[in-house]
This record gives structure tokens, sequence and C-alpha cells, in this order.
């Protein structure tokens, strides 16, 4: 936004305007407000505009699959699922980055998964489920995440590690959620 000449004119007052880009704010006065920087946006810091770096703005994405169908037992160790990250993101630390959800809870033993991109971990800790429990939001043991940078058409695999000692768990969908990168 820039223009040439002061769209608020006082009566015998020049333009405060002396750059292409200068904004007009106002504190006590009218006054020329300089262009920010490459990179930066106009934000409101104590009642007045602002320049600050755009990397405080962030898009918040979610991307959540299913890892079979509703009502199937997961049957086995080592049952996959894989599909193609949509874009780059940034992963969330801990449960705020990766959760795991049932439609039928597993008895039992927990239930384990693995996520992994090109074939190497993202989790230093796996996703667990307790028994009975339907999330893995708020699971005795929660995930940790030792790779929160998943890249743009990377291969991301989820793999069953430990079945639910009942073998009843069922509907499992797991969501990754972030920012974009």
């Amino acid at each position: 936004m820039s223009f040439s000449g002061d769209l608020y004119p006082e009566a015998g007052a020049t333009s405060v305007m002396t750059t292409q880009g200068d904004v007009v704010r106002y504190d006590t006065q009218r006054e020329r407000y300089g262009i920010g920087s490459t990179g930066q946006v106009l934000t409101v810091t104590g009642g007045l505009p602002v320049w600050e770096d755009a990397g405080h703005l962030t898009h918040n994405v979610a991307v959540t699959f299913a890892c079979g169908d509703e009502t199937t037992a997961i049957d086995a160790t080592g049952q996959k699922i894989s599909f193609r990250m949509p874009f780059a993101m940034t992963l969330n630390a801990g449960e705020l980055g990766v959760k795991g959800s049932l439609v039928t809870a597993g008895t039992g033993a927990l239930l384990t998964c693995d996520i992994k991109e090109a074939g190497s971990t993202i989790l230093s800790t796996l996703l667990s489920f307790n028994a009975s429990s339907t999330t893995t939001i708020g699971a005795t043991t929660p995930p940790v995440i030792s790779d929160v940078n998943l890249a743009a058409d990377s291969i991301i695999t989820v793999e069953v590690t430990q079945l639910d000692g009942g073998g009843v768990a069922a509907g499992l969908k797991i969501s990754l959620l972030g920012t974009l990168a």
C-alpha cells in the first residue's frame, strides 16, 4: 500500500510521507510510519500499528486418516497403512502433534503404533492406547515426537506394533497436527 500525497490534510499541513510505501499513523499526532522490511507484516501492539516478522503467523493444519474399517478388529501386528503427505508440515509436540482414536477400545495390554516417514520412525516413544480407552490423549505413556518436520509428498506409514490383549480394538484413526512448513 503506497501513494503519493496526503489523504489526511490539515489546514496548511504538508505531507508527512516522504518515501514510497509510507503509511500514516496517529499516536499523539499524525506521523509518518515507514514501510517494514521484507517478510514483515503490519500488526497492532499496545494500540499502535507496528511491523513484525511474519513468522508469528501460522496456518494450523491437521491430517486425519483411517487405518482400517470401523468394525474389524486389528488382528495382527505389522498391519500397515501408507499415504503421501499432501503438504509439508511441522508437527506440534507430543500428543498435541500426534493423536490416535479407536471406534472400539482394546482390552488387556496396550495397543501401540509407530508412525514412519520414508521408512524411519518419527516417534521416540510410540503412540499407545491405555486398555479400555478410545483415544491416546491422556495415555499413561504419551507419545514423544523425534522428527517434527514432515516433507511434502513423503510416504507416511502407520504400523501396529502391539495388539491389545483382548484383540478387539477396531476403527483405528491417526491425526497429525501442526503448522504448514
